[in-house]
């Protein structure tokens, strides 16, 4: 697929190194050369220097052919500018826009044909909202990944010591829950994956993954570890687009402090804000955190634009008391390395946003596309389209689908109906298909197999 992508920041260099990565043909445009030069070393892609406005910039980024223009600047405008001529001039047939403007996301009616000719939009401020505040309904939860309009989700937690399942084989959790069903697709151990067996044994500290109708999430999570209370209490250090937007949506079903440093933004947060306190002052200040009673705090994220300062307030906060404590990390280098300390949870933009962006440019009709372990392991959800003649999953149990290596069928959702994946579940014409792909390298064989080939009739 020729792609280009207008913007080199956190964004657009994580969207290239991902694209570029899968074969694509990447085309990186930005202003600064500074942002250009190491992608281009590192990465097999074309770079070039301009405005991604330019008729003249786009042309020579071979606009003409393009399949797909990304534009994820940090300016609104610009993103927009540029998806309105690549319409225009070279009738691009998917454009994606970067949208920061709360106000402009409400909107949708904007963004059609005759108006704004913007085919996606992405945010990865909400995006990043949504991910925590999964994350907070589901105490004890590392990563929270909702598919079929939220039907069905997976769950990554850490087992425990104590935990009904540890040192026993997988198999057994039928035993332990005969009237729910829940399946496993992967165990990380020790950083490594392991593609699970009924005879696989649980150990403690193993990361594992498992997907279930979400009514039962909680339920699959006592056996696993020691299930922790419901959250009630938040903070949340800084008062940004993203700070700001977590309060909002959590304000009215938990007790929410937000801390914000500047006294401007602060007043403005009071007033947008109906339930939550509003405080100001320095997240890692350790007399604020106390007479904030930081030991009562169920879940402390660090929402800061500055990696460092999301570091320290959080391991602050652990050391006070705080139960759960996340932070917002923006360089790749520190997630792996933060979260083998007092931090529990790292949430990375970059891996969020980038799902979202995969599922349009998956071949075949993907719907969703979550990226695991910075990006090694993928789960996404494919539709099922055709006839027994002309695909090679529908009219197929799932036992005699041809799999690549690593990948597993997790969960079959039939319009209302959740189905847990087993060999003898028939895939239907317009099932949502569940996988799990541990190396994401095997992508294109998956979607082959979603694709539609009437070549057979």
């Amino acid at each position: 697929m020729k792609i280009i992508i207008i913007g080199a920041g956190r964004v657009g260099s994580s969207v290239a190194e991902n694209l570029a990565s899968e074969a694509n043909d990447v085309t990186l445009i930005d202003v600064k050369d500074s942002n250009l030069r190491d992608l281009q070393d590192k990465l097999d892609i074309r770079a070039i220097i301009g405005l991604g406005t330019s008729p003249s910039v786009l042309r020579k980024a071979g606009a003409e052919d393009a399949d797909m223009i990304i534009a994820v600047t940090d300016s609104d405008d610009t993103n927009i500018v540029a998806c309105q001529v690549a319409h225009s001039l070279f009738r691009t047939p998917t454009k994606i826009a970067r949208i920061r403007s709360q106000e402009m996301m409400r909107h949708k009616e904007l963004y059609r044909p005759e108006a704004i000719p913007i085919d996606v939009i992405i945010s990865p401020e909400q995006l990043v909202t949504d991910y925590i505040r999964r994350l907070v309904e589901q105490p004890g939860a590392l990563q929270v990944m909702d598919f079929a309009n939220g039907r069905v989700q997976l769950v990554a937690v850490r087992a425990y010591y104590g935990g009904p399942l540890v040192g026993h084989e997988l198999r057994s959790i039928r035993e332990h829950m005969p009237n729910l069903d829940t399946y496993v697709p992967a165990i990380f151990r020790r950083g490594e994956p392991i593609l699970p067996t009924g005879d696989t044994i649980i150990e403690a500290d193993d990361e594992v993954f498992f997907i279930a109708a979400k009514k039962h999430i909680r339920k699959v999570m006592s056996e696993l570890r020691r299930l922790e209370k419901p959250n009630k209490r938040i903070m949340i250090a800084g008062g940004g687009n993203i700070g700001a937007s977590l309060a909002d949506e959590l304000e009215h079903n938990f007790k929410v402090k937000i801390i914000e440093r500047h006294d401007l933004r602060s007043r403005q947060l009071s007033e947008s804000l109906t339930d939550s306190i509003v405080l100001v002052g320095d997240a890692a200040d350790r007399e604020l955190l106390f007479e904030e009673n930081i030991e009562t705090t169920d879940v402390f994220c660090a929402l800061t634009n500055d990696d460092e300062a999301n570091i320290l307030s959080s391991m602050l906060a652990k050391k006070m008391g705080a139960r759960t404590v996340m932070a917002l990390i923006n360089r790749p280098a520190y997630v792996d390395l933060i979260e083998s300390g007092d931090i529990d949870i790292a949430i990375s933009p970059q891996q969020i946003t980038i799902g979202k962006l995969l599922a349009y440019v998956r071949r075949g009709d993907v719907e969703r596309v979550h990226s695991l372990r910075r990006g090694a392991a993928e789960a996404i959800e494919a539709v099922a389209h055709g006839s027994p003649e002309n695909s090679k999953v529908v009219g197929r149990m799932v036992s005699e689908i041809p799999l690549p290596q690593n990948t597993s069928i997790g969960a079959v959702v039939r319009g209302d109906e959740v189905f847990i994946a087993h060999p003898e579940i028939e895939i239907q014409s317009e099932d949502h298909v569940i996988l799990f792909l541990l190396d994401k390298r095997r992508i294109h064989e998956v979607e082959r197999l979603f694709q539609v080939d009437y070549s057979f009739v």
